[in-house]
Parts: C-alpha cells; sequence; structure tokens
C-alpha cells in the first residue's frame, strides 16, 4: 500500500438538526469542505451521527440530505473508498445507503492498517465504562422486533417521534472544553491497548475535538463535530492531524 494515499475522517454532522433551515447550512458547508477532499482523498471514513435521525422503510427513506447524498455518490464513483459508521443518532441504517452509494456501512469498530499506522475507529457509544443508561437504550434500539414495530408507524409521525426525542436528548448537556483522561472512550483505547495495542483510536460521539497520548506511541483522537466546530481528521505519510474547515 502506498504512503502517500491521504485518508480523510469526520463525525457527528447531525444533519437535519436542530431545524430544516440550520440543518440545511450545516449540509452545504460539510458538501464544500467534500468538495475540497475530493482531489486528493482515497479514503474517507464517517464515523457516525452523520444523520440527526435515518430510519428505512422497506420503500420509503427520510426526505432531505440531497446535496450531500449526491456528493458522496460522486465522491464513491470517483473512486474514493468511503466507510459509513452506524452511530446512535442514525442507527437505522440498513441496506440502502451501501447499495446506493456503493459505500461500506459498518456496526461495529473497525482496525485498519493504513501507511504502515494501525488505527482503531468507531463512533464510541456504548463503549467504556459508565453510561449504563445508554446501553441499555442501545440494546433496544437493535432489537430486531422493536425495529418492525416501529417500521409499522406512518413514516410522518415516526419522523415526529423521533425528532422530537432527538431534540429532548440534548436538554441540560453543557459539554467541557476538554474531557481530558476522564473520557469513557479514553479509558476504552487505554484498556484495549493494553491487549490490543494500535497507534491511533479515532472516535466521534463526544463533540469534543482532542488529542491525547495513551503512552509515547499511542493517541487517543476525537474528531469533534460539524454543529459548533467543523472540524476533521486527516492521515497522510503516516502522521494523523486534526484541523478545522474554514467556509
Amino acid at each position: 500500500m502506498s504512503n502517500n494515499e491521504k485518508v480523510y475522517f469526520a463525525s457527528d454532522l447531525h444533519l437535519g438538526f436542530p431545524n430544516y433551515k440550520e440543518g440545511r447550512e450545516r449540509e452545504k458547508i460539510f458538501v464544500k469542505w467534500l468538495d475540497q477532499i475530493k482531489e486528493d482523498a482515497t479514503k474517507l471514513f464517517l464515523l457516525g451521527d452523520v444523520f440527526d435521525f435515518w430510519f428505512e422503510w422497506k420503500n420509503v427513506v427520510p426526505r432531505g440530505f440531497t446535496r450531500f447524498l449526491g456528493k458522496i455518490a460522486e465522491l464513491s464513483d470517483r473512486g474514493i473508498e468511503i466507510h459509513f459508521f452506524i452511530g446512535n443518532h442514525d442507527v437505522w441504517i440498513f441496506d440502502y445507503l451501501a447499495e446506493e452509494l456503493n459505500i461500506t456501512v459498518h456496526k461495529k469498530p473497525l482496525v485498519i492498517e493504513q501507511c504502515g499506522v494501525s488505527v482503531f475507529m468507531a463512533h464510541g457509544d456504548g463503549l467504556g465504562p459508565g453510561d449504563h443508561g445508554y446501553k441499555m437504550l442501545k440494546k433496544i434500539f437493535h432489537n430486531k422486533i422493536l425495529q418492525w414495530m416501529f417500521a409499522r408507524i406512518h413514516p410522518n409521525f415516526a419522523m415526529w417521534i423521533a425528532n422530537k426525542w432527538s431534540v429532548s436528548s440534548r436538554n441540560g448537556q453543557n459539554k467541557p472544553k476538554s474531557f481530558g483522561e476522564n473520557e469513557w472512550l479514553y479509558q476504552f483505547a487505554k484498556t484495549e491497548n493494553k491487549t490490543n495495542p494500535h497507534d491511533i483510536y479515532i472516535f466521534g460521539h463526544r463533540h469534543i475535538p482532542e488529542i491525547l497520548n495513551i503512552d509515547k506511541n499511542t493517541k487517543y483522537v476525537n474528531l469533534g463535530d460539524w454543529i459548533s466546530h467543523n472540524t476533521f481528521g486527516v492521515l497522510e505519510n503516516g502522521v494523523f492531524s486534526l484541523n478545522s474547515f474554514k467556509d
């Protein structure tokens, strides 16, 4: 594998949040970024919560996101390898995106060897100590019977329920500027590294752009988000950097 491949990482766009207008503006900004990277990107990893909510009925998919989906299709058609991780907000992605856009959808963490670097990737929800309430909720979301029952609800009403839940789930959340080494995902990476060491651990989910050292050879990375930070990661020639897109 060539060492001059340029690999990009982004997470937590939450397209559609908090309303149509603001979600559309964020989508336009992200598409501008995709236009910028398409000239030199060989791979693109989207690490979850790309959509603030997504559900696929048998013959219906959510309205909107046309610019984003069209640009992803363009990059895929250009030969850029695209990987899409399911997050806790777009957990009900099934086969539509993979078939329509020719991208790879991941439901579990992924490890790759890139430019001589071992990279562990995941959205991050449910990993590490703590957050037991969400871990129980995650099992409910993945329950096939409950997914089947939700699919029986008319899409108009189902999307209304989902959007109400998405907004309410953020109430009272005041995120710090840094979680530091107390971060659950940092603790997960530190424990994982003792038995299955990697060079870089990359996550989304927490919306705080951050790079921390696990030891002298290993880094923990959180990609931040595109609600407040417009941050993304780049791996080139074995070196990882965290950057911010200026529109």
